[in-house]
């Protein structure tokens, strides 16, 4: 298996676990992040006997977001330039074709949440509380978040989350849908592990097909939306 600097990858078979390791810098995301992501995910994807995925995280929180830094100084050319890229990273969860399961304990902001989103099974920690505060800063989520909110908690909700930055504690958020697992925080990884095995056990080509037909109830709609989000995100940054 490959080596990278932020991100770990382990497979307990038939399972492929992606971590985030950069617990002393919040697990945030930057450029370097999502490369390595990408590269991560086709090593995955190539591996023999593969059934499914848990994506986790080192540390107290999930991920604390975009690196702020990064983007302020490269604001309009990072959109221009990498965005579209960057999408296509969470695009590849959406289509992967296993089911990916994602565990999430603290904080999980911004793209963590963004990320979430493009998983389809999300195990959270009591602690957890879900946020995307882009507009706080002068943005809209654009790796995903209005389309992929909206057709996971529905408008009403997806609005309320977005325009007011709020955190979304976990039972509110497994109220609306936004996950589908509350549990105590030692047994987050425990309880993910216990769903790709039970997901691991099915027939392969029923659970893959599955996902697809689900998958595919949506999605022209998410290409619409992802491609709206891409003009508004460059419309936000020049200003």
């Amino acid at each position: 298996m490959a080596t990278y600097k932020n991100l770990l990858v382990t497979k307990e078979s038939p399972i492929a676990i992606l971590t985030l390791n950069r617990p002393d810098r919040l697990n945030i995301f930057g450029v370097e992040v999502w490369q390595e992501m990408e590269q991560a995910l086709r090593e995955i994807e190539e591996m023999d006997n593969l059934r499914a995925v848990v994506i986790n995280a080192k540390g107290k929180h999930f991920a604390a977001g975009v690196d702020l830094k990064e983007l302020s100084e490269n604001s309009l050319n990072f959109t221009q330039k990498y965005l579209a890229y960057l999408q296509s990273v969470y695009n590849k969860l959406d289509d992967f074709p296993v089911p990916v399961i994602i565990a999430i304990q603290g904080l999980c902001l911004g793209s963590g949440t963004e990320l979430a989103l493009a998983c389809d099974l999300r195990v959270v920690t009591k602690n957890a509380k879900l946020a995307l505060p882009e507009v706080r800063f002068g943005l809209s989520p654009d790796m995903g978040g209005t389309t992929r909110l909206t057709k996971l908690v529905g408008p009403g909700q997806a609005k309320k989350i977005i325009f007011t930055c709020d955190q979304i504690d976990a039972d509110k958020a497994e109220a609306i849908g936004l996950v589908e697992y509350v549990v105590e925080e030692e047994a987050l990884m425990e309880t993910a592990m216990k769903i790709a095995h039970q997901i691991a056990s099915m027939p392969p080509i029923a659970v893959r097909m599955a996902k697809k037909g689900i998958n595919l109830a949506t999605e022209s709609s998410r290409m619409a939306g992802l491609l709206f989000e891409q003009a508004q995100a460059a419309l936000c940054s020049g200003t």
